[in-house]
C-alpha cells in the first residue's frame, strides 16, 4: 500500500482514435449509430427470447444472457468515447480509469465461460441428442450462467489486485479511447515487467487456451455434423457456424492484445474497438441474418406484435 502515496495522477488523458477534428465529427456519427445498433439489437434478442416460449430452451437462454453480456460491453467505455469525440481535453478520472479496467475484465472473463458453455450446449445437442434434456437441464443453464458471472469477478479483481496500488507520478496520457491494462500499467512509475508477465498468464494465455478448446470442441461437432443429411443437421450447422464466428471475433483481438502487453503495436487500438463496439455488434447481426430461423421468426412475430398494438393505441 505504500506505493498509493506515492501516486500523484489524479486523472489520465485518453488520445481517442485521431485529433483530426473532421475525422472526430465522422467518427461522432458513425459510432453513435453503430452503439445504437448494438444495444437496441441485443435487446431485441432478450426481449424475443424472454417473450418467445418456444425459444425458452438452453440454447436461446445461454444466447439472451450473451446479448446481455454483450451490450454491457458495448457500454463500459463506449458512450464516453463517443462525447469525447466533441471534447478538446478528454480526461478519464483515475477512479474511472479502475473502473472502466474492472468491467472490461469482467464482462470479457465473463463472456470467455459463457462463450465454453454454448460450446458444451451445441455438443451435447448433436452428438448425445438422447442425452440433451437431461444433461442441458434449467438447473444446469442457470448454474453456467452464474459460473459465468463468477468467473469474470474473480478474473476483474486478479487484475485489479495489482493495479491498485500501482504509483503513477510520470507520464498519464493514454494511447486508446479507454483504459485498457496493457497501456495504463506501462505509465507507472516502476518496472512493471513481472506485471506484464501476470497479464499474459492470467489473460493472454488463458483466452489462448480457451480458443484452442473451443476450436477443437467445434471441429468434432462439425464432424459429426457433415456425418449427416437431415434437414435438422444443417440447421445445427448453421448454428455452430454463428457461435463460431463469434468465437473467432471475440477472442481473435483479446488473444493478439494480451499475448504481447508490452509491445504496441499500430493496428492494437483498432482491434481495441473491434472487441469492444463492432463484437457486441455481432449478435443481432448473425442471428438475424445468418438463417436462424427461430429467432428471425420470432423477431418478426414480436415486431408484428408492437407495431399492431402501437397502431390499437393510436387508433381513435
Amino acid at each position: 500500500m505504500a506505493w498509493n502515496n506515492q501516486s500523484v495522477t489524479t486523472e489520465f488523458i485518453l488520445q481517442g482514435l485521431s485529433s483530426s477534428w473532421e475525422l472526430q465529427i465522422f467518427y461522432f456519427l458513425f459510432f453513435s449509430i453503430v452503439y445504437a445498433a448494438t444495444v437496441l439489437g441485443n435487446l431485441l434478442i432478450v426481449f424475443t427470447i424472454i417473450s418467445e416460449p418456444r425459444l425458452h430452451s438452453p440454447m436461446y437462454f445461454l444466447l439472451g444472457n450473451l446479448s446481455f453480456i454483450d451490450m454491457s460491453l458495448a457500454s463500459f467505455a463506449t458512450p464516453k468515447m463517443i462525447a469525447d469525440f466533441l471534447s478538446e481535453h478528454k480526461a478519464i478520472s483515475f477512479e474511472g480509469c479502475i473502473t472502466q479496467i474492472f468491467f472490461l475484465h469482467l464482462l470479457g472473463g465473463a463472456e470467455i465461460v459463457l462463450l465454453i458453455s454454448m460450446s458444451f450446449d451445441r455438443y451435447v445437442a448433436i452428438c448425445k441428442p438422447l442425452r440433451y434434456l437431461t444433461i442441458m437441464n434449467w438447473r444446469m443453464c442457470v448454474g453456467l450462467v452464474t459460473l459465468s458471472w463468477i468467473v469474470g469477478i474473480f478474473h476483474a479483481m486478479s487484475q485489479l489486485a495489482f493495479t491498485l496500488n500501482l504509483p503513477f507520478c510520470g507520464p498519464n496520457e493514454v494511447d486508446s479511447f479507454f483504459c485498457d491494462l496493457p497501456l495504463v500499467i506501462k505509465l507507472a512509475c516502476i518496472d512493471t515487467y513481472i506485471l506484464g508477465v501476470f497479464m499474459i498468464l492470467t489473460s493472454g494465455m488463458i483466452a489462448l487456451v480457451c480458443f484452442i478448446l473451443l476450436v477443437i470442441s467445434y471441429t468434432v461437432i462439425l464432424v459429426t455434423v457433415w456425418q449427416r443429411s437431415s434437414g435438422g443437421s444443417s440447421k445445427a450447422l448453421s448454428t455452430c457456424s454463428a457461435h463460431f464466428t463469434v468465437v473467432t471475433f471475440f477472442f481473435g483481438p483479446c488473444i493478439f492484445i494480451y499475448v504481447w502487453p508490452f509491445t504496441n503495436f499500430p493496428i492494437d487500438k483498432v482491434l481495441s474497438v473491434f472487441y469492444t463496439i463492432f463484437t457486441p455488434l455481432l449478435n443481432p447481426v448473425i442471428y438475424r441474418n445468418l438463417r436462424n430461423k427461430d429467432v428471425k421468426d420470432s423477431m418478426r412475430k414480436l415486431s408484428s406484435h408492437v407495431f399492431k398494438s402501437s397502431k390499437t393505441d393510436h387508433t381513435p
